[in-house]
């Protein structure tokens, strides 16, 4: 008998943990009465800084440094974590549904990285739809990467790169990487760690399918979120908007990270394939019953998703 591209066993209910069902249970609660719509995007923004949102703020960590480059709509902040000695450079996309998020909300986990992959970690604090409105966000981390391009080994003493984000930050690593091959002729990155990423905005089957339970996401907050980002205008057949439609030759090793309770399961699914498909060397990592982006959360699924991101890294 043949081997299954990935294991069917691995989308069998009785496949999740009961850690992992209790944590579901615990945010679909949580979000059972959270409607960020009824509001705008920066007031749902100023929430989740002071701690109203409806989870709790990620500790900051003291040894984060800011520099600010030349960006293309202004100065551009990147959020540097650097454990010194550094064998290379993490450049690091949050998500957010490319209207939220910041590069400080997710600081234990690119503390993580320094430590345990020896990275220095650069998170950029890209612009944000709808007041800027698609392409700015993409603009923004093409110019964070050609900085480090250009800068990398005298900053940190080495050019090797390493690129990576979760969700909407997924998807801007690797539209950043189309950038970068097609309008700059480099393709400067070592590995790609890509975790729950949407990668056709158009919406794959198990986002349209999903329906309006809150697991994180529901159809409702994706088709939203892709409205905004797209308030000024794109079309979601443009590879720079979905890249999943895009031509991936060329592209460096990837790890696509996914829980099988994540509506984006379909977009690492068929990205991964694309990613193999086109000549690339791409790894899936599937988990059963990890809701969206659940490498943010405690639990042993977490720890185990997480080591294999280590352990992919610290393999280029």
């Amino acid at each position: 008998m043949t081997t299954p591209l990935v294991d069917p066993a691995l989308f069998h209910p009785e496949s999740m943990s009961a850690e992992t069902e209790e944590l579901n249970q615990a945010v679909l609660a949580r979000l059972a009465d959270y409607d960020m719509w009824s509001i705008t995007p920066q007031e749902v923004r100023d929430l989740r800084k002071a701690g109203k949102g409806p989870f709790p703020v990620t500790p900051r960590s003291d040894r984060a440094v800011v520099k600010t480059i030349d960006g293309p709509g202004g100065k551009l902040p990147l959020r540097i974590i650097d454990p010194g000695n550094a064998r290379g450079v993490y450049l690091h996309i949050h998500g957010g549904g490319w209207i939220l998020g910041a590069s400080d909300e997710q600081d234990p986990r690119l503390e993580r990285l320094a430590e345990n992959c020896g990275l220095a970690v650069v998170s950029v604090e890209y612009r944000l739809a709808p007041e800027h409105a698609y392409p700015s966000g993409p603009d923004d981390c093409e110019a964070a990467a050609l900085w480090l391009v250009e800068n990398a080994l005298n900053r940190f003493g080495t050019d090797k790169l390493f690129i990576g984000g979760e969700s909407a930050g997924a998807h801007l690593s690797v539209v950043t990487m189309l950038r970068l091959r097609d309008r700059h002729a480099v393709s400067p990155f070592s590995g790609a760690n890509l975790t729950a990423g949407c990668f056709d905005l158009g919406l794959t089957p198990s986002v349209r399918r999903w329906g309006d339970e809150k697991l994180i996401l529901n159809t409702r907050d994706v088709t939203n979120f892709v409205n905004h980002f797209l308030t000024g205008g794109g079309s979601v057949d443009d590879p720079d908007i979905s890249p999943l439609h895009a031509d991936l030759a060329g592209l460096p090793p990837a790890l696509f990270t996914i829980g099988t309770r994540d509506l984006l399961l379909d977009d690492s699914l068929f990205m991964a394939g694309r990613w193999n498909a086109c000549g690339n060397h791409g790894e899936l990592a599937v988990y059963p019953g990890g809701a969206h982006v659940f490498i943010a959360f405690p639990g042993q699924l977490a720890a185990q998703a997480l080591t294999r991101i280590d352990d992919f890294l610290n393999g280029l």
